[in-house]
């Protein structure tokens, strides 16, 4: 993939291109590329063998501009076994986006629970996206079920157009944090035109890495008046679950 997200700089420095851009504003990016940045960033903090991140929680902590940012990481707590990583997204001099990850051993327990059932089969076409904003074009989504305009549950294959940074294949775990940010843009279940549902959080719970290109999202909105807004998301292959996504969303009327 030579066209990316970001183009390198040097020195944990990234310049976002255009694909970064997100649905509610332009010059704002759409969370799922700084997540999968963040989630590169962490995969490569001394990294072991026979380990997996297996839950990642970012914080957005304010627009991300589509603009340069860097991105740094450490380890917050060593451990022999279980581990916990730090990542931050900083733009214009200012933390942006922030990440956590527990990093456990790959367990050699016997598969156990309901986690196996294959998503439905993968549409033909491609649906396009609901307006013209980068990520929409950058992300290929085929509806199973719902869609842009059918307010409620929904479920869509997805494949990324385009790498994270160039001539750099994405991770597994990058591709599911690249799309497990659209769970409440896909299962919407208010007017784009009327309410913001915006999501200042993201918690990834990671199965296993997903196999091949395609990341099936299906997501639900629930909405409680008097109370707050959340989206759930199981995440699979052509198999089975990988990973379950959970937003918690500030609902409020369209300025």
């Amino acid at each position: 993939m030579s066209e990316a997200f970001y183009e390198p700089l040097g020195g944990g420095r990234f310049r976002s291109t255009g694909h970064t851009a997100g649905p509610w504003d332009a010059r704002s990016q759409h969370a799922g590329p700084p997540a999968a940045l963040l989630g590169r960033a962490l995969e490569a903090t001394d990294p072991r063998e026979g380990t997996l991140l297996a839950r990642v929680t970012f914080e957005i902590l304010g627009p991300v501009p589509v603009a340069e940012v860097e991105v740094g990481s450490r380890v917050v707590r060593p451990g022999k076994t279980v581990e916990l990583l730090e990542a931050q997204l900083s733009a214009g001099g200012r933390p942006a986006m922030t990440a956590r990850a527990w990093r456990l051993p790959a367990t050699e327990a016997p598969a156990a629970g309901n986690g196996s059932a294959p998503p439905p089969a993968r549409p033909a076409e491609e649906t396009p996206p609901p307006h013209d904003f980068g990520y929409g074009h950058a992300v290929e989504l085929r509806f199973a079920a719902g869609g842009w305009f059918e307010p409620g549950p929904a479920t869509a294959w997805t494949r990324l157009k385009v790498g994270i940074v160039p001539d750099e294949p994405p991770s597994p775990l990058q591709r599911v944090l690249a799309v497990a940010d659209s769970g409440n843009g896909i299962s919407a279940v208010m007017s784009w035109d009327e309410w913001l549902f915006i999501n200042p959080e993201l918690s990834v719970h990671v199965l296993r890495p997903p196999a091949g290109e395609w990341v099936v999202l299906d997501a639900a909105t629930t909405i409680v008046t008097g109370g707050a807004g959340l989206a759930r998301s199981v995440l699979s292959d052509e198999t089975g679950p990988v990973a379950f996504g959970s937003q918690s969303l500030l609902v409020a009327p369209r300025p």
